[in-house]
């Protein structure tokens, strides 16, 4: 017979609701983020399914990942498409939000993949139901039922769903990528020619069709198209090579730069390597996006 108070019931399913949430928040967050590309949105996200989380009788929860899963789903889905009418009045082009990620990110290779630059931008062509079922299926490896019960559609609605983002995102994804070891010394390289101002080394590592995005939000200065092609991009990043820093580093699971001026982070670049060559560099400048580069976050698939 249970001899505890009421009150102390109470309090161990709390314990156990807390624990249940604590031990998949890294799972929660990582979903949430590469649903949206905002880490600002994603812990909105979190902070709701918190809320509903702690109203659901966990007596009749069978699997608290499953339920907790689909809780995130459905409120980040919600905000992607507020996040859409946002980026509508967007000012110039809009760019993930930079995650300083722990080394663990880049030794998971399929993780760090699905929270590059360059996959989170590909993402962004699929429709919101069409990107929930494509992060939870190819990144998170959930069945379809469970996939199903968190976007509301039947299982064999989310296999058709499923097949489709799947042929969208081969179709755009990044190909010939680098190793990670290759992608570290190219980066390098780059870092190097940029701070000398060797121009000819600098054009020897962008590809020349490379594309320089800057995202500014409106905030600060920065480009409203994007700058293709070797010579251009080179001559934009001459323009600031003198009067700011270059520091290595991981982003999105990727090498990267931070750019400081007066020690103060003024952008993150991160770079597309494909064969050896850069061709792609994301220039973050918006302030609002450069809030989470003092330590960094866990991400994880489990």
């Amino acid at each position: 017979m249970d001899e505890r108070t009421t009150h102390e019931r109470a309090r161990d399913a709390l314990d156990g609701v807390t624990e249940a949430f604590v031990t998949h928040r890294n799972l929660l967050f990582t979903v949430a983020y590469e649903m949206l590309g905002s880490a600002a949105d994603a812990e909105d996200v979190l902070q709701e399914t918190w809320l509903r989380w702690v109203g659901v009788d966990p007596t009749v929860v069978r699997d608290r990942r499953a339920y907790l899963v689909r809780i995130t789903t459905r409120q980040a889905l919600s905000h992607l498409r507020a996040l859409g009418r946002r980026k509508e009045s967007y000012v110039g082009p809009w760019l993930p939000e930079p995650l300083l990620t722990t080394p663990d990110v880049a030794e998971d290779v399929e993780l760090a993949d699905s929270v590059s630059m360059a996959m989170l931008l590909v993402l962004e062509t699929l429709a919101p139901t069409e990107r929930a079922v494509f992060v939870l299926r190819e990144v998170f490896d959930l069945g379809y039922d469970e996939i199903a019960g968190a976007v509301g559609k039947s299982p064999a609605a989310v296999r058709q769903i499923a097949h489709r983002a799947r042929n969208h995102v081969a179709a755009r994804r990044p190909r010939g990528a680098a190793t990670a070891d290759d992608a570290r010394r190219t980066v390098e390289a780059f870092r190097q020619a940029v701070e000398t101002g060797d121009l000819k080394d600098l054009l020897d590592i962008l590809a020349p069709d490379v594309v320089l995005l800057t995202d500014g939000g409106g905030v600060v200065r920065a480009a409203l198209e994007p700058v293709v092609g070797a010579v251009r991009v080179a001559g934009v990043l001459g323009r600031i090579a003198d009067t700011m820093t270059f520091e290595s580093t991981r982003v999105n699971g990727d090498p990267a730069l931070v750019v400081r001026r007066d020690g103060t982070v003024d952008t993150v670049i991160a770079l597309r390597v494909d064969d050896g060559r850069v061709t792609g560099l994301y220039a973050v400048r918006n302030p609002e996006k450069l809030t989470r580069l003092d330590h960094g976050t866990p991400l994880g698939r489990r």
